[in-house]
C-alpha cells in the first residue's frame, strides 16, 4: 500500500458478511497483562507493528507512540522501487535506513516493502518490457536485499500480482509481461542476496476464501511442491465496516500450506463495528499458530492514506481510541504460541534446556562466513519479568548485529537480555530475539536465567 493515491478500488464490502461480534474478551490474569500493543504480542512470539514514514520521524508525538507501542515497523514507501533505484543502476538507501535504524533503534524486528510491484515503479522501468526489464527487475532484488541482508525480517517479495474479480489468475503488468515465471524468480533472486529473511507473497482482497485469495493459494501450494522458496503470506487487510465470516479460516488454510501468515496492512474505516473488527482480526492471527504477527497501516487517523476514514488505533492527536482496547484485550487473551522460525530451512535447531524459569532454543541460517541466528526464549510454569540467554560461539565468531535484545560482549560467551517490551513472559508465553554474526553459528544449547 501507499500513501499515493490508487486508481484501483479496496472492493471493501464485495462478497462479506457483516459479523456481530461479542464486546466481551477473556483477559489473563491482571498482574501478567502487558499495556502495550508490541509487549502482549511478544508474550505469544508475535510482534504488533506499524508502518512508518521517515518524513515524520521528526514528529515526537508519532515518535512517541511508535516507541511504546510497536515491535515491528514496515516502511511505508522508502524500500519500494521508484524510491531505492530511481535511475536505473543508481541506488539510493538513505530513507530505507532510516526505516532500518529506527527499527534497530526500538529492538524491533523490520519489514522490507516491497522488492517488486507493478505501481510505484520508476519511470525508467516503466518504459521497459521483457528481456530488458526482467534483467533490471532481477537486478533490483540483488541489489536491495544484499543491501539489507541480515537485517530484515521479512521481504514482500512481490506485491499484489493477482487480479480482481473472479477469475483467480495474474494480474496483467509490465512485469507478468516478461513472462509467468517472474514470481518464481523474485522469490529466488531474494533467497540468494539474503538466506536469513522469511520471503513473503503480499496482496488485497484477499480476506476470505474467494477467488483471488484461491488463485494466490495455488501458487503458494505450487511453490512449496517445488521448492520455491517461499515462508510467508501476508494479508493487507484494509477493511471496511464488515469482515469476511472465513476469515480465520482463510488464515488458516495458508498456514497448512506450511507457511506463515501475517496480516501486514490492517486498517479498518471508522464505525459503530470499527473496535469488534479490530478484535476479530486479532483473535483470527491468535488462534493460528503459524500467524505470526499484525501490522497497522499507520499510527494515528491522520498519518493514514484512507483521508477521512478514521480507520488507524488512535485519533488525530494521539489519543487511544476504542479499536486500540479491543486490540489490546484481545492480545493479552493470548492463543496459540506462533513457531519459530520456519525458514529458510534452518541449518541447526538446537531443543529447549531448562534455565531458572526460562528456557531458550535456537535455529540457524547458515552461509559461508557468516550467520543469523533467531532465539526462541520461552517462560516456565511461572512466568518470568525478565530474561538473560547465554550463547557460546565457537572461536573466531562474532556478534555483529542484534535486534529486540541488548547484549554483553561480542565473542566467546555472549549475554543477551530482554528489552523493555519484551521482558514479561506470561507462564508458557514466548518471544524472539535474533543476532547476525561473523563466522559459524552457535552449535550448543543456549541458557535462560530469569531476571
Amino acid at each position: 500500500m501507499s500513501l499515493l493515491r490508487r486508481s484501483r478500488s479496496l472492493l471493501l464490502a464485495s462478497a462479506v458478511a457483516a459479523v456481530v461480534v461479542s464486546s466481551g474478551v477473556a483477559l489473563i490474569g491482571t498482574a501478567q497483562a502487558a499495556t502495550t500493543l508490541g509487549a502482549s504480542a511478544a508474550q505469544t512470539g508475535r510482534y504488533y507493528g506499524a508502518a512508518i514514514a521517515a518524513g515524520r520521524l521528526g514528529d515526537a508525538t508519532y515518535t512517541g507512540i511508535l516507541n511504546r507501542e510497536f515491535n515491528s515497523v514496515t516502511a511505508e514507501n522508502e524500500m519500494k522501487w521508484d524510491a531505492t533505484e530511481p535511475s536505473q543502476g543508481r541506488f539510493t538507501y538513505t530513507n530505507g535506513d532510516r526505516i532500518l535504524n529506527q527499527g534497530i533503534a526500538m529492538g524491533a524486528k523490520v519489514r522490507g516493502h516491497a522488492l517488486l510491484w507493478h505501481q510505484q515503479e520508476p519511470g525508467w522501468a516503466q518504459s521497459m518490457s521483457g528481456t530488458a526489464l526482467r534483467n533490471a527487475m532481477m537486478n533490483h532484488v540483488t541489489q536491495v536485499a544484499t543491501h539489507y541482508r541480515g537485517r530484515i525480517h521479512s521481504w514482500d517479495v512481490v506485491n499484489e500480482a493477482f487480479a480482481d474479480g473472479g477469475s483467480g489468475g495474474r494480474r496483467d503488468s509490465n512485469l507478468q509481461r516478461t513472462g509467468n515465471d517472474w514470481i518464481e524468480a523474485a522469490f529466488r533472486a531474494a533467497r540468494a542476496a539474503d538466506p536469513a529473511a522469511k520471503l513473503c507473497y503480499n496482496d488485497y482482497n484477499t480476506d476470505g476464501i474467494n477467488a483471488k485469495s484461491t488463485g494466490i493459494y495455488n501458487m503458494v501450494r505450487d511453490f512449496k511442491a517445488r521448492g520455491v522458496p517461499i515462508d510467508c503470506v501476508g494479508f493487507q487487510s484494509h477493511l471496511g465496516t464488515t469482515i469476511s465470516g472465513d476469515y480465520q479460516a482463510n488464515l488458516q488454510r495458508f498456514a497448512d500450506l506450511g507457511v506463515d501468515v501475517q496480516i501486514t496492512e490492517l486498517d479498518v474505516a471508522q464505525g459503530g463495528n470499527q473496535a469488534n473488527i479490530y478484535a476479530t482480526v486479532t483473535r483470527a492471527c491468535m488462534a493460528v499458530s503459524r500467524c505470526t504477527g499484525i501490522t497497522v497501516w499507520g499510527i494515528r487517523d491522520s498519518d493514514s492514506w484512507r483521508t477521512g476514514e478514521n480507520p488507524l488505533l488512535f485519533d488525530n492527536s494521539g489519543n487511544k481510541k476504542a479499536a486500540y482496547t479491543s486490540v489490546l484485550n484481545a492480545l493479552n487473551a493470548g492463543g496459540p504460541s506462533s513457531p519459530g522460525p520456519s525458514s529458510p530451512s534452518p541449518s541447526v535447531s538446537t531443543s529447549p534446556q531448562p534455565g531458572g524459569a526460562c528456557s531458550a532454543s535456537v535455529s540457524l541460517n547458515s552461509w559461508n562466513g557468516g550467520f543469523v541466528a533467531t532465539v526462541r526464549v520461552t517462560a516456565g510454569s511461572s512466568g518470568v519479568n525478565g530474561w538473560t540467554v547465554g550463547v557460546n560461539l565457537p572461536a573466531g565468531s562474532a556478534v555483529t548485529s542484534t535486534w529486540s535484545a541488548g547484549n554483553s560482549g561480542t565473542t566467546g560467551t555472549v549475554n543477551f537480555r530482554n528489552v523493555s517490551y519484551n521482558g514479561r513472559l506470561a507462564a508458557g508465553g514466548a518471544t524472539e530475539f535474533g543476532f547476525q554474526g561473523t563466522g559459524a553459528g552457535p552449535t550448543v544449547s543456549p541458557s535462560c536465567a530469569a531476571a
